[in-house]
């Protein structure tokens, strides 16, 4: 039962598959047929068994159709067969058509093939043509690009490299010529960089040689303006720097700078002096800038643009050895810096980012420590005030100059101070020699005059006035010598070179009279009073030069006030300002006064001492020779006439030199009697020396020089006139009864000199010892001096132990 209810089950199923079969189309009978075997066991079997059935039903249902239309089937046989006759004719007939279309259609098809071959042609041409068409403007450019390298024309190549690969290389980049255009633009830039920089590089080095004649230029042109500002001050508002406008354009053609002018010297007559623009083309850094900045490479550019500047920077701002030598030396030191940076700020000014204002103040304030030590070094050499002064006015230009082009140049004016006080010590060594000659040429006479012109010439070099002089008649003598007035005009003389440096210093009235005086007061206190005292101390500067001197320093003193008044017209400052210096010629010709006083009591007394050297005294005569000495009575005659001429110097003076050449002849003569080596003074000797004595108290009592009282100048002599009269009148009792009494007659008689001298008197008596003992007198005399010996001796003890 079970089995027959699966079999009734699949036959349904089994039709379905067989209809689906007959249905379907034969690409999708492969499920079909597979669900037959994924259903049971024995289904594939029954399947079969199914589909055989189903052959069999449709075979006979096709032999029923085939029995019904047998027939038909044969009367169209018949039928065709009747057609077949008719065929074959219509066969033939369509045969010979066709042979006729044939032969008739080969020129026709021969024709049609031209025809062919021609659209092909005209199709092909019209497509070249359009890709020629797209190719051409690439290739023109293309020869553009050549034709523009080969022009140097590079920053135009590059743009148009950019138009190639922006525009046109997009267009035809699928044909192989781009491709290797393409490829060869990297290699056109890096071949434009190398080149771009090498003319760079020629820039450099053409700036680096000719910067000198640029920052003539420069200096020049600043030197004109200053002088046209001077001469119109109410324009003084205009700035020199920034008219020198440099050349903008870029030209193509030119790639290194060119001097365009060969600078020459500027004549009385020259023609407008050339800008910076007419001398320097630019266009190397302008190319090489924009070229860079193309190629995205500006950053580069610059740094290698400020590393080799500040290279040249170095070299520009280190001197030569010897430039201190010559004033070209230091003119091509600066005009070579003015127009290394005459460059530097026409680059800030027409280029965008190649320098800032912060580079170039760093440059400057770099190149501007380096001048101001080169310039104090090289400075500290010059022992020329010339050439320092032809430095000062270089150094005013320099700063000039840079200063209009925006520099900084306090720091140069301060040094200029510096140099300043170079220059006074150059002056002031130079006015030294002056000073020496002037000394050396003088007679130390009083100047003659002969007629009222040579008065005059006199007075107007020197202001001296003396009414007493003017009444007096020709030939008539000015009390200084030919030394005062050419010191007086060399002193103007120094002011003037004084004066030249302060000029163009940028400072007020006031300083520059400060300055004048300070240095002519050096020029008084430390060069003249050096040459005075040098002078005064030269073995051949005898008495009559020293008084001389004397007077020559006190007419110079009295002309201060007149250099005062001079200093003050030059710079407009009154003396009563507050705080103006005085010049100090009062105290440097008093200090030389007072060395030329001394050194004529020095003088006077070695002069007294060579006459003394003469003395030539027989220390054992019995008798004087009833005369004074002769080496005394020369003595006196000399210091009379050397007296005489010391009435032109100030009274004090002459009589503190008379009195110092008495003293010192006094001192003299009693050193001559004291002298250790004189063993033995005769009385008839004593007697002698006083004749002497009484020849100097009778010329002090002369009054060789005016204004002293009473006796006092015969006071240098009381010590040997009390000794010689203690002597001469053998008074030993009065001076040993009144020694140490204040009314003393022999108060000035020391018992030690006496004691000396009383010895040496004694051996002259032992020598005669022989003969004095038959003479009561002379041993009566001998006991006496050996009693007075032993008192002195002991007043000479009383004061030692007192002492």
């Amino acid at each position: 039962m079970a089995e027959s209810g699966e079999g009734l089950g699949t036959v349904p199923e089994h039709e379905r598959i067989l209809q689906e079969i007959e249905s379907t189309d034969t690409a999708c009978v492969g499920p079909t047929l597979r669900s037959v075997y994924d259903d049971q066991p024995n289904a594939h079997r029954k399947f079969m068994e199914k589909l055989d059935a189903c052959i069999r039903n449709h075979d006979k249902e096709i032999e029923k159709m085939c029995n019904f239309h047998h027939q038909g089937f044969v009367d169209a046989i018949t039928e065709l067969l009747k057609v077949r006759t008719d065929a074959e004719k219509l066969k033939v007939q369509v045969i010979d058509t066709n042979r006729r279309f044939q032969d008739a259609g080969k020129e026709v098809i021969v024709q049609t093939e031209d025809i062919i071959r021609c659209r092909i042609q005209q199709r092909n041409i019209t497509t070249v043509v359009e890709k020629l068409q797209l190719c051409l403007p690439v290739l023109e450019m293309y020869s553009k690009l050549k034709e523009q390298m080969n022009a140097k024309r590079y920053y135009s190549a590059l743009k148009t490299m950019e138009q190639l690969e922006n525009v046109y290389f997009p267009r035809v980049s699928q044909y192989r010529f781009c491709q290797l255009m393409i490829e060869n633009l990297p290699k056109l830039r890096e071949d434009i960089k190398e080149i771009s920089m090498s003319d760079l590089k020629d820039f450099l080095e053409s700036i680096r040689k000719h910067s000198d004649k640029i920052g003539e230029t420069a200096m020049k042109q600043a030197q004109q303006q200053k002088t046209f500002s001077v001469s119109l001050p109410k324009q003084s508002n205009v700035k020199f720097g920034k008219n020198l406008y440099i050349n903008d354009r870029i030209p193509e053609e030119r790639n290194e700078i060119i001097l365009k002018h060969t600078f020459e010297e500027e004549d009385e007559n020259e023609e407008e002096v050339l800008t910076v623009q007419d001398l320097v083309d630019f266009s190397p850094v302008y190319r090489c800038l924009h070229i860079y900045s193309v190629l995205g490479d500006e950053e580069t550019f610059q740094n290698y643009y400020r590393k080799q500047r500040k290279k040249q920077a170095r070299l520009v701002l280190q001197p030569q050895s010897n430039m201190h030598e010559t004033v070209d030396g230091y003119r091509r030191y600066f005009t070579q810096i003015v127009g290394f940076f005459v460059v530097e700020d026409h680059i800030l000014h027409v280029t965008q980012g190649l320098v800032t204002r912060a580079y170039t103040d760093e440059l400057w304030n770099m190149a501007l420590s380096k001048i101001i030590a080169v310039l104090r070094a090289h400075s500290s050499y010059c022992t020329d005030p010339d050439l320092v002064l032809e430095l000062k006015n270089l150094i005013v230009i320099f700063a000039d100059t840079l200063q209009g082009y925006g520099f900084p140049v306090n720091r140069l004016f301060d040094l200029l101070f510096e140099i300043r006080d170079q220059y006074n010590e150059t002056l002031l060594k130079k006015w030294a020699a002056v000073f020496r000659d002037i000394f050396e040429e003088d007679n130390y006479s009083p100047i003659p005059v002969i007629n009222e012109e040579e008065y005059k010439t006199v007075i107007s070099k020197f202001p001296f006035q003396d009414p007493d002089l003017e009444k007096q008649s020709f030939p008539k003598k000015f009390p200084m010598s030919q030394s005062v007035p050419h010191i007086y005009i060399q002193v103007k003389e120094f002011i003037y070179a004084s004066l030249k440096f302060s000029e163009s210093l940028h400072r007020s009235s006031t300083e520059i009279d400060d300055m004048l005086r300070k240095s002519t007061n050096l020029l008084l206190t430390r060069t003249l009073n050096s040459c005075l005292l040098n002078l005064i101390r030269k073995p051949h500067i005898g008495l009559t030069e020293l008084v001389q001197i004397i007077i020559n320093t006190t007419h110079l003193e009295q002309a201060c006030k007149y250099l005062e008044d001079f200093i003050t017209n030059i710079t407009n400052i009154s003396q009563e300002t507050v705080h103006t210096t005085r010049l100090y010629g009062l105290s440097t010709f008093k200090d030389a006064r007072h060395a030329a006083e001394g050194e004529i009591y020095t003088k006077l007394n070695q002069k007294i001492d060579e006459f003394v050297q003469l003395a030539d005294y027989d220390w054992t005569m019995s008798e004087p020779d009833g005369r004074a000495s002769g080496y005394l009575m020369d003595l006196i005659n000399f210091l009379r006439s050397i007296f005489q001429v010391f009435t032109h110097l100030p009274g004090k003076v002459a009589q503190t030199a008379c009195m110092s050449a008495c003293q010192h002849l006094s001192t003299s003569l009693m050193q001559m009697l004291l002298d250790s080596e004189l063993k033995q003074i005769s009385m008839g000797a004593i007697q002698q020396f006083n004749l002497d004595v009484i020849q100097c108290e009778l010329f002090a009592s002369s009054e060789p020089v005016p204004g002293f009282q009473g006796e006092t100048l015969q006071l240098a002599f009381i010590d040997l006139r009390q000794l010689l009269d203690l002597f001469m009148v053998w008074d030993w009792s009065t001076y040993l009864a009144d020694y140490g009494q204040p009314a003393s007659k022999y108060l000035r008689v020391n018992p030690n000199t006496a004691l000396t001298l009383l010895e040496k008197m004694k051996d002259t008596s032992k020598k005669n010892n022989i003969f004095a003992q038959f003479r009561k007198n002379d041993r009566d005399k001998q006991k006496l001096m050996e009693t007075v010996m032993k008192q002195l001796r002991s007043l000479v003890n009383g004061m030692s132990q007192h002492t």
